[in-house]
């Protein structure tokens, strides 16, 4: 029986918090999923939780990956004990150092919550890719298939490291145990002490690199000595398992387990066994369970210590009645005749009594494909079968290469007394973190285990969450999606039409919709599916107005507690009374430090919750329903996008995409997906959408312009096209263009509802043009905004209104729409308003981050076509590499290009070329370097080359080398994008190297001042005085100067903007940096959902306002053009602080949150904040020739 206490927490948590007890210091880099260890470890030191040692851990967050295992290294050769965490792509770029670790026999650990690599795609989600990567650089490998594993097993990693002088990979899977939540047994610190071994931590520290008894290492070895020097590393290799073993045993003896290098579960005579390591376990034990109840004879073999991997600890625990073996995998190694734990054990049971006996070897779970009870049962019954396939696929159809195992049965093998229960929520509504307060209630005020599991799709807040929770009175095994429910929740009304969700429910079980809907009203709304099977499965149904009540509480759209209530009242899985207690003591420790308003607010939405609730009186008639008629297929005036929208977007988006056959994706296998899918989700989300009164609208595009998805724009007709306008669709006369109407058109279907364009319209008299309405009353205006976007752009509106003006801009189409990005965004206005003047010649490299997730997130593929079908060629690298990547892009298009070029300048100088064709020749090489000017002459030399190349002759040969290629013949713009971790951090270095190559390339930094994409991180972009992860107490340095670095170049063209401050200069910033025949940077300033704007993310426009206002943020540029001309270079475009700096910071959680937690080091860093925002102001004005005040 384990003695320990139980806590609930998650996989990552887990291994926080027993790392940190052996930790001298942690050198960490973020990225998803281990960002978390690394996090709480900054929390516990920032609390001063001591360690083994007496001292709080000292975490320190680096550059990068690479970075990071550099100064683990080094802290390490110098006598600290030192952990780090990581995944993934940075766990590769961690293998050199390694390599020098593991060399160094020092005792550095490393917890990695595995996630798949990057290969046609990015994929933040769990499989084994990246941990198989490492298995040959010589460290120890140990393998957690549980939270619980990894508190037991994250701490013999620890000791087995120190007292073996070994680096230890622990690594879990991603997602599936990282972020599963469950109830626990926690160490003490004592008992960690206790099994210590203090005098190997002394001789570690003594044998440290020290001037007191200096040493050399790391030195050159030639030919002559190098293979004998890493054979004599065998011994230490062979010693070390025994070490593992024996810190095992010690843990067994304390808590009660049976912890071995191999574990074996199932029936001593078994006749068929798999072997696997991983989350994949826990699920395989339950169909153990099951199948040797009804009579069966199979059993699993759990892979614990990987590397080194000793045979003899297999044949220990593998049952000499084995006839059948499969191993399961979570990677492909492509390429390969098997993947790496199947040739392990085939190479293990050579030369044994099983070396003859079948092994199978087969594929699972890839970036966190659901494994559940039936795809194991298929894997036990392959064995079982005549014809047993020898490589197979589980989980997925492959229809392709047909390795795929059928699925004939797929049963209930939950511990009996277990309550499933299910969540289908809105990013960032609240339900996630609702349900995680929902598990601790449960978990560490009741006796009963509690698990929960969290699904996520990859779009930023307002993508769709699952959450799966389940409790019982025994230990919870089920690492696998609920499709056999208690309770399930529909937080989001809109989903009832989307997906299938009340088919997961068990006869009799309870479903709770949020809508707005009353009985009659259900029954229009509610798809015929639904109906039937609520009726007919005698499920209890309730409603709550969740949206009502959010208002009328002054929550708005947070409506989470309410829903949260009316779970645990329904569900009852412990006493109503008791549930809103805990749920109000929740509520005080997660909301205190927004405010007492917002702790009220909460308690008295737990009150109306857990009582305003509606039983619905299912009617007979539903079991009857009829269905509707079918949608039929979208045509998108394209065939392969057609295809791609009709056979994958739409599936997927219905949540339907674990079905998709491997035939449907075929066209993706190399990473390659058709533009402008996201056209064609219509998700609609959001609760209140605008409203247009064009009696109140001076028709400045403002709206349009700051619009985060594009979702509003202003629409230009003729009298004949009006006439043809949808009825209804309300337009006015044109201002300045005699004859035109003119319309502000919103596509209410892909609206997120932020309302930033009705927070900034600027009306008339004070009345607003745009209003926010709920969304079901705008549904009529979906028509005009989809014939708006049939009509062609006006050449007289372009002549009248330059695209390089705010107004004049908004009437081109923006060829970025409907993104996957926050309500609000502060990073998708600014590269929407790019493409839309440049987007038609675009080359995108985009760094890893919220810019490549709302940017590429698959199905839905946002950046789009204009007319002519020209937009921009968008892709993804990694994170670290992006400048360069981009950089790529410009060198491929000038080496085409100049090859073109000699050929059209060979043309013109012929005799044998007509006069036309020369001077079509003349006007293309005359706008050779510009992209605007060059897309004319280009199309009129291609026409004059299509009429040569009908002759014969060497200009008729040259015309037609020249056509093969004339997709390249016009001036591309080349654009790279990317977050401030990308910029200021790891890839920085890179960054710099190109802009200082003085290649024509242009970027497009999104400074949200965080890593917003992995939860919200300090980079060295966040301010002095900043709450982040790994700066919980205010970061105490300022924020690198990195456009004051670049103007030092001198040939570098460098703005600073802030979009919402003023709209002109960002405009005219981007359009002066893509015509400057040189580098280019623009740092947007973007306000995200990670800085906690107090006023919400509808404001961001008027937070950047307020942020140039207070001083806090300056607009300027740098154009080395005007050096030339004998001009000052440098302009400031921010005039004087108006408003006070506090007044503006104080506005934002990660501030003023710090004066609540450490009010004495906020004062002090605030008043340093102030200061070096004077101090730089002032030295921007006097750059600027100008007076600073």
């Amino acid at each position: 029986m384990d003695p320990r206490k139980m806590k609930t927490m998650d996989g990552n948590s887990a291994t926080a918090y027993v790392s940190y007890a052996f930790t001298d210091v942690s050198a960490i880099y973020p990225i998803t999923p281990s960002s978390v260890m690394a996090d709480e470890t900054d929390k516990m030191s920032a609390a001063n939780r001591k360690n083994l040692f007496g001292r709080p851990v000292r975490i320190t967050e680096m550059q990068s990956e690479g970075g990071a295992s550099g100064a683990v290294h080094g802290s390490l050769a110098a006598g600290a004990l030192t952990t780090t965490y990581t995944a993934s792509q940075g766990l590769l770029l961690m293998i050199p150092n390694m390599y020098k670790i593991a060399g160094e026999f020092l005792p550095a650990v490393m917890h990695v919550s595995a996630r798949a690599l990057s290969t046609q795609a990015l994929c933040i989600f769990g499989d084994h890719s990246d941990i198989y990567a490492c298995r040959q650089t010589g460290w120890a490998m140990l393998c957690s298939n549980s939270p619980q594993e990894c508190m037991d097993l994250g701490a013999v990693a620890h000791l087995s490291a120190i007292k073996g002088g070994m680096p230890v990979m622990h690594f879990f899977d991603g997602f599936r145990t990282s972020h599963e939540i469950q109830k626990i047994h926690v160490w003490d610190d004592k008992a960690l002490a206790d099994m210590l071994d203090w005098k190997a931590v002394d001789e570690f520290r003594r044998n440290a690199m020290n001037p007191e008894h200096p040493v050399t290492r790391g030195t050159s070895e030639n030919d002559d000595m190098f293979f004998q020097v890493n054979e004599a590393s065998n011994s230490h290799y062979d010693a070390f398992p025994a070490v593992v073993v024996e810190y095992m045993n010690k843990v067994n003896a304390k808590i009660g387990t049976d912890y071995k290098p191999f574990n074996y579960y199932g029936a001593p005579d078994a006749t068929e066994v798999i072997v696997a390591m991983g989350s994949v376990c826990e699920c395989a034990e339950e169909v153990v369970d099951y199948l040797n109840a009804k009579g069966g004879k199979v059993g699993l073999v759990k892979v614990h210590l990987y590397r080194p991997f000793v045979p003899k600890f297999l044949l220990d625990v593998l049952p000499k009645t084995v006839k059948k073996i499969s191993v399961l995998d979570r990677t492909k190694e492509r390429g390969s005749i098997g993947e790496p734990l199947y040739l392990d054990i085939v190479a293990a049971l050579k030369g044994t009594p099983f070396e003859t006996i079948p092994i199978f070897t087969g594929r699972y779970g890839l970036g966190s494909k659901d494994t559940n009870p039936g795809q194991i049962v298929a894997v036990y019954r392959n064995m079982e079968s005549d014809q047993p396939k020898q490589r197979f696929t589980i989980g997925i159809d492959d229809d392709v290469t047909h390795l795929s195992l059928e699925i004939k049965e797929n049963p209930d093998t939950t511990a009996p007394g277990t309550h499933s229960c299910k969540f289908w929520g809105l990013g960032a509504d609240g339900t996630v973190g609702a349900n995680k307060n929902s598990i601790k209630i449960i978990g560490d005020h009741t006796d009963m285990y509690a698990q929960g599991y969290f699904a996520y799709d990859s779009k930023k807040s307002g993508g769709l969450t699952i959450s799966h929770l389940r409790f019982g009175k025994k230990p919870i095994k089920s690492t696998y999606y609920i499709t056999k429910a208690d309770f399930v929740a529909c937080h989001k009304p809109s989903y009832v039409t989307e997906y299938d969700m009340v088919e997961d429910l068990k006869p009799g079980g309870n479903f709770l919709l949020n809508c707005e809907w009353d009985e009659k009203e259900l029954d229009e709304h509610l798809p015929a599916k639904m109906k039937r099977y609520i009726a007919e499965n005698n499920i209890n149904f309730y409603t709550i107005n969740g949206v009502k009540l959010g208002k009328e509480i002054g929550l708005g759209g947070r409506i989470n507690t309410i829903l949260q209530s009316a779970f645990f009242t329904i569900a009852n899985i412990i006493p109503k009374d008791e549930a809103i207690q805990y749920m109000k003591d929740a509520a005080t420790k997660s909301y205190s430090k927004k405010g007492e308003k917002i702790v009220k607010m909460n308690h008295e939405a737990i009150e109306r919750g857990a009582n305003e609730f509606v039983k619905i009186s299912v009617p007979d008639s539903w079991k009857k329903a009829a269905d509707g008629t079918q949608a039929g297929k979208v045509d998108c005036g394209d065939a392969a996008l057609t295809e791609y929208v009709n056979n994958v977007l739409i599936p997927a988006n219905r949540h339907q995409g674990d079905k998709l056959p491997v035939s449907a994706v075929l066209k993706m296998a190399d990473g390659e997906v058709p533009s402008g899918s996201a056209a064609y989700e219509k998700r609609g989300i959001a609760i209140d959408v605008p409203e247009w009164n064009p009696a109140n609208c001076i028709q400045c595009n403002q709206c349009s312009y700051v619009c985060p998805h594009a979702v509003i724009r202003p629409a230009v007709m003729t009298a004949e096209e009006a006439a043809k306008a949808p009825e209804g669709m309300k337009m006015k006369d044109m201002l300045l263009m005699p004859g035109m109407k003119f319309a502000v058109t919103i596509s209410t279907l892909d609206c997120t509802g932020c309302g930033s364009c009705a927070t900034i319209c600027p009306g008339m008299k004070g009345n607003k043009a745009l209003t926010m309405k709920p969304m079901e009353t705008q549904l009529g205006g979906q028509a005009g905004f989809d014939y708006g976007v049939t009509l062609p752009e006006k050449p007289e509106v372009a002549a009248k209104f330059k695209s390089t003006t705010v107004k004049g801009s908004q009437f081109r189409k923006p060829l970025l729409e409907f993104s996957g990005a926050c309500a609000g965004c502060g990073e998708t206005p600014y590269a929407k308003l790019v493409t839309q003047l440049f987007g038609d010649r675009m080359y995108i490299a985009n760094a890893t981050g919220c810019s490549s997730i709302w940017g590429g997130s698959a199905p839905a593929t946002p950046y789009t076509k204009n007319a002519r079908g020209f937009g921009p060629a968008w892709n993804n690298s990694l994170f670290e590499d992006n400048a360069e990547f981009g950089y790529g892009m410009a060198l491929a298009n000038d080496a085409i290009r100049e090859r073109l070029a000699d050929y059209v300048k060979t043309i013109e100088a012929s005799g044998e070329s007509e006069e036309a064709l020369k001077a079509a020749c003349k006007a293309y090489l005359d706008t050779f370097k510009s992209s605007v000017a060059n897309r004319e002459p280009t199309d009129k030399l291609i026409a004059e080359l299509e009429k040569a190349g009908k002759g014969t002759g060497e200009v008729a040969e040259l015309a037609k080398k020249t056509l093969a290629d004339k997709d390249y013949l016009a001036k591309k713009s080349i654009w790279i994008f990317g977050g401030d971790g990308w910029s200021y951090d790891i890839g920085f270095g890179g960054l710099d190297h190109v802009l200082a190559s003085g290649e024509n390339v242009n970027v497009l930094v999104f400074d949200t001042e965080v890593y917003s994409n992995t939860g919200g991180q300090a980079s060295k972009a966040t301010p002095i005085g900043s709450v982040a992860q790994f700066a919980a107490t205010g970061k105490s340095t300022k924020k690198k100067d990195m456009p004051g670095m670049f103007m030092t170049y001198g040939y570098v063209y460098v703005a600073h903007v802030a979009m919402g401050a003023d709209y002109n200069q960002t405009v005219k910033a981007i359009a002066e940096a893509e015509s400057y025949n040189g580098p280019s940077i623009i740092i947007a300033y973007a306000p995200c959902i990670n800085q906690g704007i107090k006023t919400g993310m509808s404001t961001s426009q008027l937070e950047e306002k307020k942020a140039v206002a207070a001083g806090y943020w300056k607009n300027f540029r740098y154009d080395p053009r005007l050096k030339a001309e004998g001009k000052n270079p440098f302009q400031l475009d921010s005039r004087a602080p108006s408003v006070p700096y506090r007044d503006f910071i104080m506005g934002e959680v990660r501030y003023n949150s710090l004066t609540r937690a450490f009010p004495d080091r906020a004062e002090k860093l605030f008043t340093k904040a102030e200061q070096y925002a004077k101090e730089d102001y002032e030295n921007l004005a006097k750059l600027a020739g100008k007076p600073a005040k």
